[in-house]
């Protein structure tokens, strides 16, 4: 595991197309929230490990203007196909959305696709995954009801229509800021944010610990199993499914005052948890990171942790990352020694010019680059 300098970014949402990373949005200290200005597009080359800034759209007038998504923090972002799908998430003015953009990989056209159906109601925190050529939408802070939600919702692609799911079986309990991942028709939802008594919340915070199971094929909560070795239930992690196995990274309790840097592998078959130790340097503890996989490698970068000064936990005093790693799950002989020139400070002169330049790409931040820190929780 190396890191590189990326744009600092926290709640923001990202997917992988071919060897780039596309992350939308998010929360940035200082920056403002109040107006409706264009939502920011950041790519990550995972080639070059460089990070570029798409410009704004010149847009011809207030209609083509909707086209575009306002600046936003709690959104999800899927891909199908060759197109991204932006949905949900709020703003300090706006509140939360439910309208549904679209964003072309190719000519980076935005556009708001004509829906039909049930519509979710706007909120954010909730997890939005994709089987085929649906999303689904579960769970999250739905404004207008002022609760955490339960719901799952599923938009299909092609039709582009809503509907609710008429789902049985024991539903995964009310909540915000959980991870929800694919792996084969299985939908596994696990941590975030509930309430003890109920979806309203009442400042009787928990933090689920349990893998809930949704089938895609049947519609149905199935039981499941309860394990002795789990990791603390958490809201704001990352989830990510690499060789039909479950992965999770970070998050933050708030009855334990407590951010991770944990790494933790599930597995769907014989339902138990695995603590995972990577070799090289960890992440700090911190949530609201994005983690994207692109072939045997795994992208992760910025979140939000406690200043250093104020211990792990401290709700309201905290520092937005800047900073990218990369988990590497097949390291080549290649990379092991170009990280062994990076650790042992070992003399680069004699190297062919293209190993020197990649060196210099693992070591050196990208000119957006800028730490900041935050007041926002």
């Amino acid at each position: 595991m190396f890191h590189e300098g990326c744009v600092m970014e926290v709640n923001h949402a990202a997917v992988a197309v071919g060897h780039k990373v596309y992350s939308f949005g998010g929360y940035c200290s200082g920056e403002d929230y109040e107006t409706l200005r264009q939502i920011d597009v950041h790519i990550f080359n995972t080639v070059s490990l460089r990070w570029t800034k798409l410009p704004p759209v010149r847009t011809g007038g207030r209609e083509h203007t909707r086209e575009v998504p306002y600046m936003r923090y709690g959104h999800t972002a899927v891909l199908v196909e060759d197109t991204i799908y932006i949905w949900g998430g709020r703003n300090d003015t706006e509140g939360a959305c439910n309208v549904l953009y679209a964003f072309d990989v190719g000519s980076h056209r935005w556009w708001t696709p004509k829906v039909t159906g049930t519509v979710p109601g706007a909120r954010d925190g909730h997890s939005a995954c994709v089987l085929n050529k649906d999303m689904y939408i579960f769970g999250g802070y739905e404004q207008l009801a002022d609760c955490f939600s339960n719901d799952i919702h599923k938009l299909d692609s092609v039709t582009m229509s809503w509907s609710l799911i008429k789902a049985t079986g024991t539903p995964a309990r009310w909540r915000d800021f959980h991870s929800a991942t694919i792996i084969g028709s299985k939908m596994f939802v696990f941590g975030g944010r509930a309430d003890r008594f109920g979806p309203f919340h009442s400042n009787n915070e928990i933090y689920c610990n349990k893998i809930k199971v949704f089938d895609t094929e049947t519609n149905i909560w199935l039981n499941t199993p309860t394990n002795q070795i789990q990791p603390e239930g958490r809201r704001s992690h990352s989830a990510f499914s690499y060789n039909r196995e479950l992965y999770i990274f970070g998050g933050y309790n708030a009855r334990l005052d407590r951010h991770f840097n944990d790494l933790w592998k599930f597995n769907p078959e014989t339902f138990c948890w695995k603590k995972v130790e990577p070799k090289g340097k960890f992440p700090c503890p911190r949530r609201r990171q994005c983690c994207c996989i692109v072939g045997d490698r795994i992208i992760l970068f910025g979140g939000t942790s406690p200043c250093a000064e104020q211990g792990m936990g401290d709700e309201f005093n905290l520092m937005d990352h800047s900073d990218l790693y990369i988990l590497d799950f097949c390291p080549n002989l290649k990379t092991l020694c170009k990280l062994a020139v990076i650790q042992y400070s070992l003399e680069q002169s004699g190297l062919p010019h293209d190993i020197r330049w990649e060196l210099a790409a693992m070591t050196t931040n990208s000119t957006i680059s800028r730490p900041i820190f935050s007041s926002h929780g």
